[in-house]
């Protein structure tokens, strides 16, 4: 098969090195791709909304099946755009429709659709820009601290947990009246904060049938101790040490079997993954989103605990027998500890040259933001999170031991990483 994968991070980087194991690939395109990317298959330089660019491509180089990477393209249609097309509605999209896609791109639309099927969730109301007054009285209605979020797609940063009622009046402000996260924040959800420790849970579904793959949990914020900003994601583990077999199954009964449910009751076209953003809270997991496609960091811890051919397992998505598909994982954990630039979340510089990439490690190394300079051919860094450092061993006590020691030998300018991760589990 010739297989078109769009996006160009850390979790590209990984799902591209699976399906690069494949004796199933005949070619494997990455649009646009990183530098790491183009070590498993051939970047391609197509920018991931470019639809009639993807059209063309896929045409010219005889491509069977597209792997979406990232939210977006799925948000603004690209299975709708594949199955709609004459020439292309016979080449299967791994990713939802766009109906499918409001569950990530539509905090409302999923908080409502979670009411519907009784899917455990914070409480919530949602309100619109000519509201403010109204969502400020809802504020005080609840307790601190206070979560707001951008009803639409707001590169990650869309979410603000306040601490007090000043700071959440002013972000509401922002948000609402200053359009400060534009069309996304047209609308904003406030719902209350619930205390807990958080896991992501995740499904491939072919729209009949689901199979579970290995859960992991990741760290958002930029400080250890979870201080500091939030950012895309600063290192990830699989499996999660309290999700065991009671809690997975209460997730099984109460989350993932409704969701499905609720997508075929509403005749809502879903091939792809669901990511179940999970908080468990006193033993008992609610939802706080849903994401369309796999996690960043996450992806680079859960990817190298299956075993199974992913090709395989797309196929099953694409002719919907997944129902019948066998999936096997590795026993051993999986712990992922990202290097970031200088700055980062913030304003950071970037260009640096990536140190250490040319060595043989006992870890996998999955490239987040680098790109291969066309004038020296070194690798250089060219966003916020550059290099995902992965390892496996017996425990993620283990298995973080061997990343940070990894992490050690590679450099760059400005490089920062977090050094705790676990630190709340073990």
């Amino acid at each position: 098969m010739n297989i078109l994968l769009l996006g160009s991070g850390g979790r590209e980087h990984a799902i591209a090195w699976k399906l690069a194991q494949s004796t199933e690939i005949q070619k494997l395109y990455i649009a646009p791709g990183n530098a790491g990317t183009s070590l498993t298959g051939i970047n391609v330089p197509i920018e991931v909304n470019d639809f009639e660019g993807i059209k063309l491509f896929v045409l010219e180089n005889d491509v069977d099946m597209v792997v979406v990477g990232p939210e977006e393209p799925l948000v603004n249609g690209i299975a709708d755009f594949f199955l709609n097309d004459g020439l292309l509605s016979d080449i299967p999209v791994i990713g939802p429709s766009k109906s499918g896609a409001r569950l990530e791109g539509s905090k409302d639309f999923a908080k409502a659709f979670m009411q519907r099927y009784g899917i455990p969730t914070a409480a919530y109301r949602t309100f619109s820009s000519t509201e403010s007054a109204a969502a400020k009285e809802f504020l005080r209605s609840l307790k601190p601290p206070y979560v707001l979020k951008a009803d639409g797609l707001a590169a990650g940063k869309g979410v603000i947990i306040c601490p007090d009622i000043l700071e959440a009046d002013q972000e509401l402000t922002e948000m609402l009246d200053h359009a400060r996260f534009g069309k996304a924040s047209e609308k904003v959800v406030i719902e209350e904060f619930l205390s807990g420790i958080e896991l992501s849970v995740f499904v491939l579904t072919d729209g009949k049938s689901w199979i579970l793959l290995p859960e992991a949990k990741d760290y958002k914020r930029i400080g250890e101790g979870d201080t500091g900003l939030n950012t895309g994601g600063m290192g990830s583990i699989s499996p999660v040490p309290f999700a065991d077999s009671e809690f997975m199954e209460k997730v099984r009964l109460r989350i993932i079997e409704p969701t499905i449910q609720g997508l075929q009751s509403e005749n809502i076209d879903y091939k792809g993954f669901i990511f179940f953003g999970l908080i468990n809270v006193n033993g008992n997991p609610y939802v706080i989103e849903y994401n369309v496609r796999m996690g960043d960091p996450e992806t680079e811890s859960v990817i190298p605990r299956i075993k199974t051919d992913l090709v395989y397992l797309f196929r099953k998505v694409a002719d919907q027998s997944l129902g019948s598909a066998r999936i096997e994982f590795e026993e051993r954990c999986a712990a992922t500890v990202m290097l970031v630039s200088g700055g980062y979340p913030g304003s950071y510089l970037k260009g640096f040259q990536v140190d250490g990439l040319d060595r043989e490690y006992p870890s996998l190394l999955f490239h987040s933001g680098t790109i291969t300079d066309e004038n020296d051919n070194l690798v250089k860094t060219s966003g916020g999170r550059v290099i995902a450092v992965t390892s496996l061993a017996g425990t993620t006590q283990e298995a973080l031991l061997q990343s940070y020691t990894t992490a050690a030998e590679i450099d760059f300018q400005g490089k920062t990483l977090r050094k705790d991760l676990g630190f709340d589990l073990f």
